[in-house]
């Protein structure tokens, strides 16, 4: 079986065999729970918990009423939900003290699965404003990707810093974002020829549109000569622009070719250097949109890495899309909106979740042992221990 099936088991059956095990989960939500069975057991035992169930407050054993009542609650969002699968998940469970562990364990395959589908979610959103040239839906959704990945860092008891990964992660080969690659193209060439043509076009552009925005690397290393004849106040022409990309190479090493360069110096140079701009802008965006979306996802589907280091790395990957997204609020005026800070804890309150997730993975909790567990299944459990058993 799955680990990550057995550990939901595990925390499951802790649960059921000690009620105050609830205690030392808050950190841990039904909806970390792979299968949908154990995501309605574990929010129908935090709903008896909340509701003062009397095996909350019982001492010593547990009473029956706590499996059956828990799995009443269950079966009314779930259909299958028998009470010998609930006995079955008191037997998976080794030590019932262990429950934070065995919750660790559930929320590391939670932020993992988390990261994948969100990540996905990007990608798919990436795609679908290349198609309309749009950006809205996929600045959305890094908007979601980076709240949640905020969330799961303070479930897990780190800060949601960005972490740049020691090596890059190996992005499987996927079907590329050249989506409207005939008509970006264009834009580009035709860019190129106004900021030729027009004195002082460059002005428009130069404070927010990068080479790394265009999708055609010749176009990108002409921009590039472009925005060095305008760095160091030098005319722009089209001889101006040969000489500079000959000086670079550009002709000699194969990037361009003299009749690609005539045709952009040649072409049509009347036009808004802002408007094409912007138009680039946004196929740039929707590109690293999904640039960081594959990356991210397959930084997630590395089981090998360890939920901290992958919500920091995943929040690295979405830095490039973060600088596009200043860059184009730059170039459509849009202020920059005003970060909010995190919300003082106050005195008297309890910890944060992320101070009770830390503790539960760091502070061993001993459990008092018992003799007897479920009357069902005695034949099972006199080698297990828990600190409450129910009868």
């Amino acid at each position: 079986m799955n680990p990550l099936l057995r550990a939901e088991q595990a925390v499951l059956g802790a649960v059921l065999l000690d009620p105050d095990q609830l205690t030392r989960l808050g950190w841990l939500a039904p909806e970390h729970f792979y299968r949908p069975v154990h995501r309605a057991l574990f929010a129908a035992m935090r709903t008896l918990h909340t509701a003062d169930h009397p095996a909350v407050s019982a001492e010593g054993m547990v009473p029956l009423s706590w499996v059956i009542d828990t799995v009443a609650e269950a079966s009314r969002h779930v259909r299958g939900l028998t009470a010998p699968y609930a006995h079955s998940l008191v037997t998976a469970c080794p030590r019932s003290g262990h429950a934070p562990l065995y919750g660790r364990m559930v929320l590391e395959g939670a932020i993992h699965r988390t990261v994948t589908e969100h990540a996905v979610g990007l990608h798919q959103a990436a795609r679908a404003d290349a198609l309309r040239g749009d950006v809205e839906e996929a600045l959305h959704q890094a908007d979601v990707l980076t709240g949640v990945l905020g969330d799961l860092a303070r479930r897990w008891g780190t800060e949601p810093h960005p972490l740049a990964p020691t090596t890059p992660p190996a992005i499987a080969v996927s079907e590329p974002l050249h989506l409207r690659a005939d008509e970006v193209a264009e834009d580009e060439r035709f860019l190129l020829a106004v900021l030729t043509d027009q004195s002082g076009a460059m002005n428009e552009v130069a404070g927010w549109l990068r080479p790394t925005d265009f999708a055609d690397p010749a176009h990108a290393q002409l921009y590039r000569s472009l925005g060095a004849l305008h760095h160091r106040g030098e005319p722009i022409d089209r001889m101006t622009l040969l000489w500079e990309a000959q000086r670079r190479g550009l002709l000699a090493n194969g990037t361009l070719t003299a009749e690609q360069l005539a045709g952009i110096c040649d072409g049509v140079g009347a036009g808004s250097a802002e408007w094409l701009g912007e138009r680039i802008m946004r196929s740039s965006l929707t590109r690293t949109a999904a640039v960081s979306a594959q990356a991210i996802r397959a930084l997630a589907e590395n089981e090998a890495l360890a939920p901290g280091r992958l919500i920091g790395h995943a929040l690295h990957a979405l830095g490039p899309l973060d600088d596009a997204r200043t860059r184009w609020q730059t170039a459509n005026g849009i202020p920059a909106p005003t970060p909010t800070p995190p919300p003082a804890p106050t005195a008297g309150n309890s910890p944060p979740a992320r101070v009770h997730a830390a503790l539960a993975r760091s502070t061993p909790q001993p459990s008092a042992q018992s003799t007897q567990r479920l009357g069902a299944l005695p034949a099972v459990t006199a080698a297990r221990t828990s600190s409450r058993t129910p009868i």
